[in-house]
């Protein structure tokens, strides 16, 4: 009997394998691992349609000169990481090695099939969030008109974090904002957890904030998967304050963007949205103090011009009154002649009576229009633009005519800012 060797046979399956299997096949599959130590090693599965078991599996690498290729082109066309769980088409070469068995050389990768996976995903996302009827709960709040309380989720290091506190506390119209910084891990595994902490964390003092910022600014691309996560979607959706995102990535949205209130592309534009919509606020604050201002003088003065006509009447009135009571008395000794001298006497105490009388009225009706003009005042005083610069808010003038737009003013020029405790006079440098 000729037996063969362990070598002998395997050479025979790799000879077999090389004669009749053509040089390369595009293949579906999903990696269950994936490390790397300058090459990339891989093992591909495939799982049952009906379940989740494991109906096929091989090994796969990726060497390095390929792999120096691979993994730039494939995460700059996905935004994402080659990582475990991903459903890819990838280029093989089927390989069978006499001391380590069978597995697959990867020479290329088909991005846009692992594109259209991730896509899939972020629907399949959306359309549980509209399955809820919680997808659009967040659009729905309405901003409060001062946003100035804001609770900033970031991380600490990151420069868009730095970015926006300097446009936002840096603004030229001298607006006062209060943050606090809630960290959270804005890239890695960790995303999706750390970020739902940070809103547990600002919902334990709700109250203390008007509007939420999630902001990352920076980084890769692939760095937002941790961003398309269902459980991180359901909590932005169903937060009870207003949630802005400015993730810092322009060409895609990730699932968070599409349900968060509002999303704007930077965290330098998300400080931009918070200024502008306080100095839409402030124009209708200033606005509606100048017509209450004016209104409350139209008032006062009319009222004014009116208790003076009633004080005008009062001694017409009064010596009317006077009149009648004295020709009534006339009449009334003319008639009752041999009437006693004590009916006589109590007619004249009756107009002693009405004179007291008139006089405790006008007395009366002056006091009531006296109080009427100054709750007046008092309401003017409430309006007026000391007491608004008081609550935090400043006014800038150039040449004596308040700024609204930061291009009304040219580097060089002289500005004077109004506060409440006094004015300050400055040179714009840029």
């Amino acid at each position: 009997m000729n037996a063969l060797t362990l070598y002998e046979i395997n050479s025979l399956v790799r000879q077999t394998l090389e004669l009749t299997l053509d040089a390369e096949y595009w293949v579906q599959a999903e990696i269950a691992e994936l490390r790397v130590n300058r090459h990339c090693y891989m093992e591909l599965v495939q799982k049952d349609a009906r379940g989740n078991g494991i109906v096929a599996k091989a090994r796969a690498q990726v060497w390095a000169q390929v792999w120096a290729f691979i993994k730039p082109m494939f995460e700059e066309t996905t935004g994402q990481v080659l990582s475990a769980g991903m459903q890819v088409l990838v280029k093989v070469q089927v390989t069978f090695h006499e001391l380590y068995g069978y597995s697959l050389n990867v020479t290329d990768i088909d991005p846009t099939y692992t594109l259209g996976d991730i896509a899939k995903r972020r629907q399949e996302i959306l359309q549980q969030l509209r399955d809820e009827g919680i997808d659009t709960m967040n659009k729905e709040l309405p901003l409060p008109r001062l946003l100035q309380r804001v609770a900033v989720i970031s991380s600490a290091s990151a420069a868009g974090y730095g970015d926006f506190c300097n446009q936002l506390n840096n603004n030229q119209l001298g607006l006062a904002f209060k943050t606090e910084l809630f960290q959270a891990m804005m890239q890695g595994n960790e995303v999706e957890k750390s970020v739902i902490q940070a809103l547990n964390r600002i919902a334990n003092r709700l109250d203390e904030w008007d509007v939420v910022v999630i902001i990352r600014g920076g980084g890769a691309t692939s760095d937002l998967q941790g961003f398309d996560s269902l459980l991180l979607a359901e909590n932005v959706a169903q937060f009870p304050l207003p949630i802005i995102t400015g993730i810092g990535h322009e060409r895609d949205d990730t699932v968070i963007d599409m349900i968060a209130h509002t999303r704007v592309k930077t965290p330098t534009a998300a400080a931009e949205f918070l200024i502008h919509h306080q100095e839409e606020e402030l124009d209708m604050l200033e606005d509606l103090s100048a017509r209450l201002t004016a209104q409350i003088n139209l008032l006062l003065q009319n009222e004014t011009n009116r208790l003076k006509l009633l004080a005008s009447k009062i001694p017409v009135l009064f010596s009317t009154v006077k009149a009648r009571e004295e020709m009534r008395l006339h009449r009334l000794s003319a008639a009752m002649a041999n009437s006693s001298i004590q009916n006589l006497e109590q007619a004249k105490g009756k107009v002693v009576l009405l004179e007291k009388q008139m006089g405790l009225y006008a007395s009366q009706r002056l006091q009531n229009e006296g109080r009427r003009i100054e709750l007046l005042e008092s309401k003017l005083e409430g309006a007026s633009p000391q007491r608004i610069l008081r609550l935090g808010f400043s006014i800038t003038r150039v040449g004596g005519k308040a700024v609204k737009d930061v291009n009304e003013v040219k580097e060089g020029e002289e500005i004077e800012t109004t506060l409440a405790s006094g004015t300050l006079r400055s040179i714009v440098k840029s």
